[in-house]
C-alpha cells in the first residue's frame, strides 16, 4: 500500500450559502492526510449539465441530499477504496462507469463532484503542495485576472432585473490584488449611487448589489458612472462583463424580458445587445442567447466575436464535445469552466483542454450556492484558464476565494504572472 491509497471516504450534509443542503466529501489517504470538497449548486443551470441528486418531497424545500451522502457512503466510498488518489483520471472514470448515465443523475453530480474534488485535494495534500501547483505540474502559469459582480439580477436577484450579472474586468491591472482594490472602488461608489437614488434592496446570491433598476440598461448606466465616480478610465482601466444568461427569459427564439416589458426574437435581441455594445464599455458577454439558439451565437460572433468575448456557459456545460462543436461552428469563443456542471474534475479539465485546443478564453467559475470550498480558484491557477469569476467582493463564500487567489499570488510570485494580457475576442492566444 502506497502513501497515497484511498483507506476511507467519508459524505456529510453540510449548507451552501443559500441554506440549502449540498454534499461534502472526505478522502483519507493512508499516510493520514485528508482531502475534502464541497458541492456547489447553480440556481441558474444549463439542461444538460450534471445533475444534484436531492431528495424532493416537502422538508427543506425538496433539496435535501440524504440520498446523494449515502451514496458518497456506500458505493462510492467501497468503489474508491483502494484507489492511488494520484490516478485522477482513473478515479474519476470509475465514477462516471459505475453511475451509467448521461446526467449523473443515480449518484448524484452533487456526490460525484465532492468525492472527485477531494481526491484532488488528498492527492495534493499527500505530496506536500500547494493544490495549484499540484495541478500545474510546475509548468508555468498566470494567476486569473478577476471577473467580479456589481450588480445580480435574474435568478440571483428574484429578477429584479433580467441581465444576470453585470461585473467588472480590469485589463490594465499588474495584479490581482489591484483589481480587487479597483473593484473595491467601484462597488462603494456603486453602492452610494444607489442609496443616494433609493434603488438598493439588498445583495444577491453571489455578494452583488440586489437593485431595483427600472430597465436593464439602467444597470449599464448606473455601472458606468460608479466606474467614472472611482476615478477610473473606461474600457481600459475597467470595463465591463455581462452574463446575460438568455435561457432564463428566452426559448425556441423568443426572448421576454420583463424589465423592459418587451418579447424580443433574435434578430431583436442580437440588436439590443449590439447597442449596448456600442454605448458601454462591455469586453465580455455570457449565454447572450439561450442554449437552444445556436444560430443566434453564431450570428452575434460573426459580427463582433473578433472584438469580445462571447461565452457559453449554459450553451456549453462545460462539456469537451460541446466545446468543439462550437469552435467548428464559430458559434461563440469563450467558454466557463464549472466543474459541477460536469461532474468530476477530469471532465471540467477536458473542456478546459478543448477550448484551449480551439483558441478559446476559459473562465473558472464559481456557482451562485456557494461554500467555504476554494478549489476553483486553485483550478483556475493550476490549470492557467486565465480568469476566474467567483462572484462579488462581499460574503463570505466569495471572499474566502478571492482571499486565497491573493495567497497564491503573493506566494507564487517569482514563478507565475497576473494574467493582464487577456485577448478578449478572436484574436487572443494563450
Amino acid at each position: 500500500m502506497s502513501d497515497t491509497t484511498i483507506t476511507k471516504v467519508f459524505g456529510r450534509r453540510v449548507w451552501d450559502s443559500r441554506g440549502r443542503p449540498t454534499v461534502e466529501v472526505e478522502v483519507t489517504l493512508s499516510r493520514g492526510v485528508i482531502g475534502r470538497a464541497i458541492a456547489p449548486a447553480g440556481a441558474s443551470t444549463g439542461t444538460a449539465e450534471a445533475i444534484d441528486l436531492r431528495d424532493g418531497g416537502e422538508r427543506l424545500g425538496g433539496f435535501d441530499v440524504k440520498q446523494a451522502v449515502a451514496n458518497v457512503n456506500g458505493e462510492i466510498a467501497t468503489l474508491l477504496a483502494g484507489k492511488d488518489a494520484l490516478a485522477q483520471t482513473q478515479i474519476d472514470c470509475a465514477l462516471i462507469d459505475a453511475d451509467a448515465t448521461t446526467d449523473k443523475s443515480r449518484l448524484g453530480g452533487n456526490a460525484m463532484v465532492a468525492a472527485s474534488l477531494a481526491v484532488m485535494q488528498a492527492a495534493a495534500a499527500a505530496i506536500e503542495q500547494p493544490l495549484w501547483r499540484y495541478l500545474s505540474g510546475n509548468v508555468p502559469v498566470r494567476i486569473p485576472m478577476p471577473e467580479i459582480q456589481i450588480f445580480g439580477g435574474g435568478a440571483h436577484a428574484g429578477r429584479r432585473v433580467d441581465v444576470q450579472d453585470f461585473m467588472i474586468i480590469c485589463p490594465s491591472a499588474t495584479t490581482a490584488a489591484e483589481a480587487l482594490e479597483r473593484t473595491a472602488e467601484v462597488y462603494y461608489c456603486a453602492g452610494s449611487l444607489l442609496k443616494k437614488r433609493g434603488l438598493l434592496h439588498g445583495v444577491a446570491d453571489e455578494g452583488g448589489y440586489w437593485p431595483a433598476f427600472q430597465s436593464n440598461e439602467q444597470a449599464l448606466e448606473m455601472l458606468t458612472q460608479a466606474i467614472e465616480n472611482a476615478g477610473f478610465s473606461l474600457g481600459a482601466d475597467v470595463a465591463i462583463s455581462l452574463d446575460i444568461a438568455a435561457s432564463e427569459f428566452g426559448k425556441a427564439g423568443r426572448y421576454y424580458l420583463s424589465r423592459d416589458n418587451s418579447t424580443l426574437d433574435t434578430a431583436g435581441m442580437i440588436k439590443m445587445l449590439l447597442g449596448w455594445l456600442d454605448r458601454y464599455p462591455i469586453v465580455s458577454v455570457e449565454d447572450p442567447l439561450g442554449q437552444d439558439d445556436e444560430a443566434g451565437f453564431r450570428e452575434l460572433t460573426a459580427q463582433v466575436g473578433s472584438r469580445l468575448q462571447i461565452v457559453g456557459d449554459d450553451f456549453l456545460v462545460t462539456n469537451a464535445l460541446r466545446v468543439d462543436d462550437a469552435a467548428r461552428s464559430h458559434a461563440c469563443n469563450a467558454v466557463l469552466i464549472k466543474p459541477n456542471q460536469a461532474g468530476t474534475v477530469t471532465e471540467a479539465k477536458a473542456a478546459l483542454v478543448a477550448a484551449v485546443k480551439n483558441g478559446f478564453g476559459t473562465i473558472v467559475s464559481a456557482r451562485s450556492g456557494e461554500t467555504e470550498d476554494t478549489s476553483v480558484v486553485h483550478l483556475a491557477v493550476g490549470w492557467n484558464a486565465g480568469q476566474l469569476k467567483v462572484g462579488s467582493i462581499a460574503r463570505g463564500e466569495r471572499t474566502v476565494k478571492w482571499n486565497e487567489l491573493l495567497r497564491i499570488e503573493e506566494a507564487s510570485r517569482e514563478t507565475t504572472r497576473f494574467a493582464n494580457d487577456i485577448k478578449f475576442g478572436m484574436d487572443r492566444g494563450q
